[in-house]
């Protein structure tokens, strides 16, 4: 692409964009809301699906997807041989869909167990 101006523009503000996140506590702060984010999602879920007894397979199945695909893209990168002790920095998208998933299925158990009760 060309040099222009809205290109450095847009290079730019994303750099200060990754710098900004740079901080721990920022990142720190995003992972806590994504995680927060899932388990609102896992009680909006559950409750539209648990409404209507025809989306329950259908919820079910897409949730059980969405999880493996997400521990797929999480956890099977191949570890570098060197250093096998060593953790691999994954990047903040990665980690806030793996904090999601975590919120969702926690709050699908505590969905389950109170209608267990």
């Amino acid at each position: 692409m060309q040099n222009t101006r809205i290109n450095r523009l847009i290079d730019v503000l994303g750099e200060q964009f990754g710098r900004w996140l740079s901080n721990p506590w920022r990142r720190i702060s995003l992972l806590v809301i994504s995680l927060l984010f899932g388990t609102f999602l896992g009680t909006a879920i559950s409750t539209i699906a648990g409404q209507s007894a025809d989306w329950d397979i259908i919820a079910a199945g897409l949730l059980v997807l969405l999880t493996e695909l997400v521990n797929r893209l999480v956890y099977g990168s191949p570890r570098p041989k060197a250093l096998p002790s060593k953790r691999i920095a994954r990047s903040l998208w990665v980690d806030m869909l793996n904090a999601l998933k975590v919120g969702l299925t926690y709050n699908l158990f505590v969905e389950a167990f109170k209608l267990g009760s």
